[in-house]
């Protein structure tokens, strides 16, 4: 049984001694039909295309990596089917569209990484359902509004990466990571602010300049 398909970065040598990408096109759909898959890499490459939906057809997935590619179009909300799954890496690729707020369903979820794309709207608070979730990479995008007072929430989060948004508002609350969170990114948002001073100093020893945009 096919357990896993590992195509992360993978090279080859071209005839005249320089390197290329080996994998081109489309996700195939039928991929969806690998009912036992529990692992899919398939970052680094040239894929284009969107996302195909039967990907939420692999019950058994544990990690999905698609991310450096240029795949296109919305994530498709059938991803919430994958109820297995710890790790979604779908940064650095052409995606539009919103964050689907299903993704609040996916309860083991350690890693989420979709930054570095053209996602828009707001962040979905159902992301403060993930009380496993290590990572949140959410940086690099177009998404607007506040950050969700229920981030604050999240005890297991380590990293949390928002920069380069369209974010603004008060973010107090996020000084409730503050026992667990290694590394926070803010910067390059419109105006950030913290209405408790504790928690303003606490982000000023993180990160400087996490509310450089209300200046």
């Amino acid at each position: 049984m096919l357990h896993q398909i590992l195509f992360d970065n993978v090279k080859r040598h071209d005839n005249k001694g320089g390197v290329c990408a080996q994998v081109y096109g489309k996700i195939p759909t039928e991929i969806g039909n690998l009912s036992k898959l529990q692992h899919l890499f398939l970052g680094g490459n040239q894929l284009s295309g969107s996302i195909p939906a039967e990907l939420g057809n692999l019950n058994n997935l544990q990690r999905l990596g698609l991310d450096g590619n240029q795949l296109s179009g919305s994530i498709p909300a059938e991803i919430s089917n994958l109820s297995n799954v710890f790790q979604l890496r779908f940064n650095g690729n052409q995606l539009t569209g919103s964050i689907p707020s299903v993704f609040g369903d996916l309860i083991k979820l350690e890693w989420l990484i979709v930054s570095d794309n053209q996602l828009s709207g707001s962040i979905p608070t159902e992301l403060a359902s993930l009380t496993r979730l290590e990572e949140l990479g959410l940086g690099s995008n177009r998404l607007t509004g506040t950050i969700p007072a229920e981030l604050g929430s999240l005890a297991s989060l380590e990293g949390l990466y928002l920069n380069d948004n369209q974010l603004s508002g008060d973010i107090t609350a996020l000084g409730d990571l503050s026992d667990t969170i290694l590394e926070i990114n803010l910067s390059n948002n419109l105006c950030l602010s913290a209405a408790d001073l504790t928690v303003a100093a606490w982000l000023d020893g993180i990160r400087p300049g996490w509310d450089s945009g209300c200046f």
